[in-house]
């Protein structure tokens, strides 16, 4: 029987932190120019590098993470029925973390013992393990470590459904995810529904992503014969599969380095994907034709690729990822028309099949072994019926309100209510009780046409960059409403994210007339050092500092821009100076150290060498960068052999960087990104 309850979800776990204040601007360069292999159809190329521009306001970076692991229990949504329990984390983006099938014990995703977060998603901090639900913009998800909310949906056979949604703040729309697990049904089934509830296009982005587990023998199946991925010098070419190199990808095992395939899958064949083990048993994703995109992702067997796989988890519990997506690859959004409803159903199961044939060196025969074992466990009229059945109660209000996420969608629902324009469902309850702190503000501002005035010494609040909000403060202000520094920093911030960088200069600069603040002059250090300006840029920076509040966020601005525009004296000066408690900052050591290194103070980049850092990023190689550099130094004084590029290239063929420090996840003799 079919079953829905609350629990308690008790691991290790590291502290997000506090939410860094200063904003983090979009891109300035716009989307991404992605080169392309001229051997790539034109057809897959429509919309590569659409709505590629890095985007995070108007949430904040989540970067105040670190390593230390207490006992912690999250709150957890269990959905089960006699095959499968299905464990969800709202606190955490809804993220499944566990998809268990009771008859065979076995867990079918890469469950991670622990809560880390690091710095791979769009705020920064993400965490590895289960699947998770990315819509909107490339990349993690904004909310991948916020809560979203859950409620409880009586179906249509009487069966409960778990509903997790929320309000997109980038983008500005609803989205909502409706999962059952029918009785005697061995498979999840997850409705997705995104809205665009405007007059206007948006670009639109939506990726499914599984971990599961990694091992000797384990292989990734789906329908494609071709890929899409970085070969021949381009970020994007089309490859063979299996073995496009001679050597199996599908195996993510005989991979040295990180990589990604996103699989070309035949016109009209059903989209689904599937990790098996060596004995024929695993994961498999089927979905209806909406979401077309399927990929796979692995973190390499190099010594970088391993320290990630530990790094994001503990020893033991390696993962790859399979994904299933909108688009074709993950470097391309698609326009959605307005007024506009998407929707499609997935299913995850666990798929069994001959290990002689899904493990063929016969592609052909490999991938047809797996397409009918889904088939057999789920065919394409089966799926179609039961998204029809999902449809059904996609507008159904909950019964329940079982987490709470954000007040955003509540705030939004208000200001519609007001224009008499509210597009957002009634059945995605955003109740008014979840309008707090970080909402009174701007709740005050679209009530009583006046944002509150705060002291610049304290956190400015929570950021709002949405037009329709640009043009409520624009009208207060042009009536002498609110007429006051914070007013027009947000409205700077405004103009900022929507690439008006003159607009937001002078909207900064009033700022400053009617109170100095360090939030201003960062900002107008922004402008100067993305064009260019990195001297006017470090004095802003300077004066900032001075101001304060003196927050680390700022230090390590200010102390980046001051190494790279003073050199390493003046920077060894300023951090002589600093706290204790911002001086203890890992990026604040990280660039003591590399102004060390120009200083000759090898040891004392050693001792910063011994320290784990809890927020290295993503392919950053800086802490493997120092130890080269401390060796080639070593080296040259031990031999009397000149620096230069000879003796980096002998340092770095011959010296093996500790394990520890070492992130690297791409061959050294690329160029790194």
């Amino acid at each position: 029987m079919s079953e829905l309850w609350l629990d308690d979800y008790i691991i290790p776990a590291a502290e997000l932190g506090e939410e860094n204040p200063l904003p983090a601007f979009k891109d300035g360069n716009g989307d991404t120019n992605i080169p392309i292999c001229e051997k790539v159809p034109t057809a897959y190329c429509k919309n590569i590098g659409r709505g590629t521009a890095r985007r995070v306001l108007p949430y904040r970076m989540q970067d105040g993470y670190d390593r230390i692991k207490r006992q912690h229990s999250f709150k957890a949504i269990v959905l089960q029925n006699e095959y499968l329990t299905a464990t969800f984390l709202p606190e955490l983006g809804g993220r499944l973390v566990s998809l268990f099938h009771r008859p065979g014990g076995r867990e079918l995703l890469a469950q991670n013992p622990v809560f880390q977060p690091a710095n791979l998603a769009l705020r920064n901090a993400w965490f590895s393990g289960g699947i998770e639900w990315n819509a909107g913009q490339p990349g993690h998800s904004c909310l991948t470590c916020s809560p979203v909310y859950a409620a409880r949906i009586k179906g249509n056979d009487g069966s409960p459904i778990l509903r997790i949604y929320e309000w997109d703040r980038v983008k500005c729309f609803p989205w909502q995810i409706d999962f059952c697990l029918p009785d005697g049904v061995p498979f999840l089934l997850a409705r997705v529904r995104l809205i665009n509830p405007h007059d206007h296009e948006i670009d639109m982005y939506w990726w499914t992503n599984m971990a599961v587990p990694e091992g000797e023998g384990v292989r990734v199946l789906t329908s494609a014969a071709r890929a899409l991925t970085k070969s021949d010098g381009y970020p994007l070419a089309m490859v063979d599969l299996p073995a496009p190199d001679g050597v199996d990808i599908t195996y993510s095992t005989n991979n040295r380095y990180a990589g990604e395939y996103f699989y070309l899958l035949p016109q009209g064949h059903r989209p689904w994907i599937a990790s098996v083990d060596p004995g024929g048993g695993g994961l498999f994703e089927v979905s209806t034709h909406r979401l077309q995109g399927r990929k796979l992702f692995y973190w390499g067997m190099s010594q970088g690729g391993r320290r990630w796989q530990e790094y994001l988890s503990q020893p033991g519990h390696d993962y790859i990822e399979i994904q299933a997506g909108l688009t074709r690859t993950q470097l391309e959004c698609i326009p959605m028309p307005p007024n506009t409803e998407w929707a499609w159903t997935e299913a995850f199961g666990l798929l069994e099949a001959d290990p002689k044939k899904l493990h063929s060196s016969n592609w052909e025969e490999a991938r047809m072994a797996a397409g009918n074992a889904v088939d057999s466990l789920l065919s394409a009229d089966e799926l179609a019926d039961y998204d029809k059945k999902l449809a059904q109660i996609a507008e159904q209000p909950p019964q329940e309100i079982l987490s709470l996420g954000s007040g955003w969608g509540a705030l939004e629902r208000r200001r519609l209510e007001i224009c008499k324009k509210d597009r957002i469902p009634e059945e995605l309850v955003f109740p008014p009780i979840t309008l707090g702190e970080d909402q009174a503000p701007w709740l005050h501002l679209l009530c009583n046409g006046v944002l509150p005035l705060r002291d610049p010494g304290s956190d400015p609040g929570e950021y709002m960059v949405q037009k329709e909000w640009r043009a409520i403060l624009e009208d207060a202000l042009e009536d002498g409403r609110g007429d006051h520094w914070l007013s027009y920093l947000h409205l700077g911030n405004m103009y900022m994210e929507s690439h008006q960088t003159h607009a937001a200069k002078t909207a900064w600069m009033q700022s400053l007339s009617r109170c100095p603040s360090m939030w201003a002059l960062r900002n107008l250090a922004v402008i100067e050092k993305r064009q260019g300006n990195n001297a006017k840029a470090c004095a802003l920076f300077r004066k900032a500092w001075e101001i304060g509040p003196r927050i680390a966020p700022l230090a390590t601005e200010a102390a980046e821009s001051i190494l790279h525009e003073e050199g390493p004296d003046a920077l060894k000066e300023f951090l002589a100076d600093l706290p204790d408690t911002v001086m203890k900052h890992e990026r604040i050591r990280i660039l003591g150290a590399e102004a060390a290194i120009a200083l000759e103070e090898f040891n004392h980049v050693e001792n910063v060498l011994k320290d784990e850092f809890a927020t290295v990023r993503e392919g950053e190689i800086t802490l493997t960068d120092l130890w080269f550099a401390v060796q080639e130094n070593r080296l040259a004084a031990a031999e009397s052999l000149p620096a230069g590029p000879h003796l980096r290239e002998r340092v770095q063929r011959e010296c093996i960087p500790p394990a520890f420090i070492d992130f690297r996840v791409s061959d050294m003799k690329e160029p790194q990104t």
